[in-house]
């Protein structure tokens, strides 16, 4: 099957496709306006988008979407690799803010409701 697409409507494209899989009950792992209000709320100071607050963030996330793909699709072992990638490097981030600031740690921690 192909597909022609007009180049230059690349965007009207992307937003239709969007469309539809938002009716069949599905979503993009992260919305661009749900990742600035992420953002947003972790970032150390206005143009902070790569401080391991804001990358925790981001990872849990998608980590959560990932987490509810795999409850109606349990035999996609190829984006299982993937989030255990994904579970690993927020590991490796918090064990680094850990090191580096426990008060830190503990505030992100308690916001995204990681630890029991």
């Amino acid at each position: 099957m192909q597909i022609n697409v007009d180049v230059h409507n690349i965007g009207a494209y992307i937003a239709a496709q969007e469309r539809r899989e938002k009716k069949k009950g599905r979503s993009m792992a992260l919305y661009p306006e749900r990742k600035q209000e992420l953002i947003g709320r972790f970032r150390k100071h206005g143009s902070d988008t790569g401080s391991p607050e804001v990358q925790i963030a981001l990872l849990t996330e998608r980590i959560g979407y990932l987490t509810d793909h795999f409850k109606t699709h349990k035999k996609d072992f190829h984006s299982r690799r993937g989030l255990l990638k994904l579970v690993s490097h927020r590991r490796n981030l918090l064990n680094y803010l850990k090191r580096s600031d426990i008060e830190r740690y503990r505030v992100i921690i308690s916001e995204l409701g990681l630890r029991k």
